[in-house]
């Protein structure tokens, strides 16, 4: 007996140095959550439970003054808003989605507008049908609309081209902050379309779109200016970064956060967390946009909820303090994915695809960098007081682990927690 104690003891002597046990530990522990997760993403019997977005098209022909389009709306929000499930079963069938057409058509286009050169282009519903989804089924609304000439123009002018499109949305902007709208505009013709991309959302209600072949240039400032501002409205994603981010000013001694005694320690951890946040989800980001990889939705949105958990919770009781890097880069694989999707949504020039993605992923990495370098002077120079390690490190930690378990719980089990 006491022999083999003596070879368990040998075998656990080196895991005991290993200076990234305590991580290896903590993510084991973490990871038994997986299976669940796991499980529920995977299972067919429901779809994921995403932030409330819709997809506008656009299409504007060579020559002609007239816009068309289809707008897909998630029937989950069409359903808080207009009331589709009228049998009252608890499933939205075909059936009830054609009765309610006339509703549904008329809540969401009051709500969009579209003005061709300043003049406005009243839009009518032609028909609808149900679109699948990664995440459910989508109300598809087709419209069109014709664009009136400038005042005292002559006849020959109704053919002229549409030189500047300005898009107003407002769906569902009163009711959820964090609702998305993504446009696609395509011009030029049937053949060879010239494709640009764009983000509605509640900052940002107003598109005004150039008419004209883009450059390679403008495509690529286009998505950067993108990746810029999906990095700044992913609450989850900043809520992870700035959760991993916050020990960096602080040194965590006898049980309790003390404040760092010099900037250069605090300025590195910072560099190691960022950077590998960065390149765990540029990979991921470039093999799901390149079609190479691919999640269900449910298992990604699931999973970056829990990274954000798992990063608050580290912060009132920490268990990984020197490797948080590790859990950047574990954790940022996933939510590469996450950006993947929103990236994929806005539909990816086929003649300039690496190029979109680049700009997309640069401007991330801008509107990230942009993040860090408000927080990090902030939190160093409140770093020795109360509000910082009681209020920030405690208390805010807390609340931001109580939001992500219910997002976790919402996107994982398709139902909805917190108000839309």
């Amino acid at each position: 007996m006491d022999k083999k104690l003596s070879q368990k003891n040998n075998l656990i002597a080196p895991m005991q140095c290993f200076p990234g046990r305590r991580f290896i530990l903590t993510l084991a522990a973490s990871l038994r959550w997986l299976p669940l997760l796991l499980a529920v993403g995977l299972s067919g019997a429901a779809y994921a439970h995403k932030p409330s977005d819709s997809y506008l098209v656009l299409k504007v022909e060579a020559d002609q003054p007239r816009v068309s389009g289809q707008w897909d709306i998630a029937l989950r929000d069409l359903e808080f808003t207009v009331g589709l499930d009228i049998d009252g079963d608890g499933n939205i069938s075909p059936d009830e989605v054609q009765a309610k057409h006339a509703d549904i058509a008329s809540y969401a286009l009051a709500r969009l507008a579209v003005l061709a050169d300043g003049e406005a282009c009243p839009l009518r519903s032609v028909g609808h049908r149900i679109a699948k989804h990664s995440d459910g089924d989508y109300a598809a609304l087709e419209f069109e609309g014709d664009c009136a000439s400038p005042a005292g123009a002559s006849p020959a002018s109704a053919a002229r081209t549409i030189e500047t499109l300005d898009v107003r949305y407002s769906l569902f902007f009163d009711l959820d902050a964090e609702h998305e709208g993504l446009v696609r505009l395509e011009s030029g013709g049937a053949n060879a379309p010239d494709t640009v991309a764009g983000v509605f959302a509640v900052g940002k209600p107003h598109q005004r779109f150039e008419l004209r072949k883009p450059s390679l240039l403008t495509q690529f400032l286009s998505f950067a200016v993108q990746g810029v501002w999906h990095i700044w409205i992913g609450f989850d994603h900043v809520l992870f970064l700035l959760a991993l981010l916050l020990p960096a000013v602080l040194t965590y001694n006898a049980g309790h956060w003390q404040a760092a005694a010099r900037f250069g320690p605090a300025f590195r951890d910072v560099v190691r967390v960022v950077t590998a946040f960065t390149v765990a989800h540029s990979i991921t980001l470039s093999l799901a946009a390149l079609e190479v990889v691919s999640l269900p939705s449910r298992l990604v949105e699931a999973t970056i909820a829990f990274s954000v958990l798992l990063a608050a919770l580290n912060n009132v009781r920490p268990l990984i303090e020197q490797w948080r890097w590790l859990m950047a880069f574990a954790f940022g694989l996933v939510h590469g994915f996450g950006f993947a999707s929103v990236l994929g949504d806005l539909g990816l020039p086929r003649e300039a695809l690496v190029l979109a993605l680049v700009g997309f992923n640069l401007g991330v990495e801008a509107g990230q960098l942009a993040i860090v370098g408000v927080f990090l002077p902030l939190a160093f120079m409140l770093r020795g007081t109360a509000i910082y390690r009681r209020g920030l490190m405690s208390g805010g930690s807390l609340v931001v682990a109580l939001l992500a378990l219910t997002w976790m719980i919402e996107r994982a089990f398709d139902i909805s927690i917190l108000a839309l």
